[in-house]
């Protein structure tokens, strides 16, 4: 009876094989939005894919996203093609992704757009980052097909305009998957070579396809880094492609680059015959004025009367020669009397009288320095008497010599009241000539009047 139930692997097994049976599941062409698109670092896209309604789960395979022109973004519509089938750990159908493009803009319009603002935002176009042409290069590079009719008409215009530059052709493709890196190449092989002053990056007309490898990430990064400057030649006059914003300068077309590569040799020429004019007019006018200087020296009093000039000179200088004599004269007069004003004064303030003079003023204080010691010191004298007076009638010994004495209790105290001993205590007493040691039999206090009133 337990044959009738079937395992959920089982049931979901079945439900793929009746999807891939199906043959409008295996081609499916579907438009919608996208959500919640992520890019696993394996490369594989996981995205929804959804209408105002419903949604489905999608897959796209690295194998399949790396031909991709532009970058998938939430939000963004798009035309699919894939199949659908069930993927079998979670049971659910998914669209398997093989082609996607844009809804209402072209892929490769979308991938220009997306890639310029990258590297916009990257700085990669800044104007603070282009080289500037040499005006007059010796070796120019031109990095394109050597077979299209741009290679032709650039070697055509150059050596029109400028034909002494060496031109030298460095082949790439143009278009296809390997023109890209083609072109890279052989933009870091003319670095690498530093014999180029300018580099001619481009190829004639054709579709956005065509032109593609120009709009390719990598070759605008070459030029960027690039040290030799670089002209992006790329297309007709309406045609843009990222390597014209990455160029130091664009050019319209490949002709045109080459008119900007390199100077028109008529110009040139027009230029030398205008120095040319311009230092014969300037020849000639110095070659004017040297002859009216000339003419000038000619008609010149010195030149015509060279005699009565040296003459005339020589009396100048004898003329000369007395002021100078007079003048120092003049100058040695004034220095002698100068000398003679110092030398007055240097007698006046001599060393030897300032000498005799500071000695009597030494004499003068030395006296005045002994009246005043001998009056201080018979004043002190006569109060030092005065306080020996003083001191021999407070002097304790004087007055124990009249028969006073002074008593000590035993712990070195004065006794002078009968309330610092008591009956039996040891005391010494001093006298005038020597010490007493005591004991104390009574101590009576003495009856004063004052005491009994």
């Amino acid at each position: 009876m337990n044959d009738k139930y079937l395992t959920v692997s089982a049931l979901t097994r079945y439900m793929k094989r009746k999807f891939e049976l199906d043959k409008h599941l295996k081609e499916v062409w579907l438009k919608g939005e996208i959500s919640n698109f992520k890019h696993h670092s394996r490369g594989h896209m996981y995205l929804t894919i959804k209408d105002d309604n419903s949604r489905i789960q999608a897959v796209m395979f690295a194998g399949n996203n790396r031909s991709l022109k532009f970058k998938p973004e939430n939000g963004m519509n798009i035309l699919i093609k894939g199949e659908v089938s069930i993927y079998e750990p979670q049971g659910q159908y998914q669209l398997y992704i093989q082609q996607m493009e844009p809804d209402g803009i072209g892929a490769l319009y979308l991938a220009f757009e997306q890639l310029k603002q990258k590297l916009t935002a990257e700085g990669l176009f800044d104007e603070s980052n282009k080289k500037s042409i040499p005006e007059y290069p010796t070796h120019i590079g031109v990095v394109t097909s050597p077979t299209g009719a741009a290679v032709r008409d650039i070697i055509t215009t150059i050596r029109r305009r400028y034909p002494i530059v060496k031109v030298t052709i460095i082949p790439v493709l143009v278009q296809g998957d390997q023109a890209a890196s083609s072109i890279v190449k052989a933009i870091q092989f003319a670095n690498r070579l530093k014999t180029f002053d300018v580099l001619i990056v481009g190829r004639g007309g054709g579709s956005i396809e065509e032109l593609w490898s120009f709009n390719e990430e990598i070759v605008a990064r070459s030029i960027s880094d690039s040290s030799i400057p670089i002209i992006s030649a790329v297309g007709h006059e309406t045609d843009f492609t990222i390597s014209d914003f990455s160029a130091d300068i664009r050019a319209a077309t490949p002709t045109a680059a080459a008119e900007i590569a390199v100077p028109s040799q008529y110009e040139i020429k027009d230029r030398i015959l205008a120095f040319e004019r311009s230092l014969k007019r300037s020849i000639s006018e110095q070659v004017s004025r040297s002859n009216e200087r000339l003419l000038k020296l000619k008609r010149s009093y010195a030149f015509r009367y060279p005699e009565q000039l040296v003459k005339q000179k020589e009396q100048e200088l004898d003329k000369n020669v007395d002021r100078l004599t007079k003048a120092l004269v003049r100058t040695q007069e004034q220095h002698q009397t100068q000398w003679m004003f110092l030398h007055k004064r240097l007698m006046q303030q001599h060393p030897e009288r300032q000498i005799n003079q500071l000695n009597e003023n030494i004499n003068q204080l030395k006296l005045r320095s002994k009246r005043a010691f001998q009056a201080i010191y018979k004043d002190e004298e006569k109060r030092f008497a005065s306080t020996l007076e003083k001191l021999a009638l407070l002097n304790p010994l004087n007055t124990m010599k009249r028969g006073y004495s002074i008593s000590y209790s035993k712990e070195g105290k004065v006794v002078n009241s009968i309330d610092h001993v008591q009956a039996g205590d040891q005391i010494k007493v001093n006298i005038v000539d020597g010490i007493l040691d005591c004991q104390v039999l009574d101590v009576e206090e003495e009856k004063t009047d004052d005491k009994e009133r």
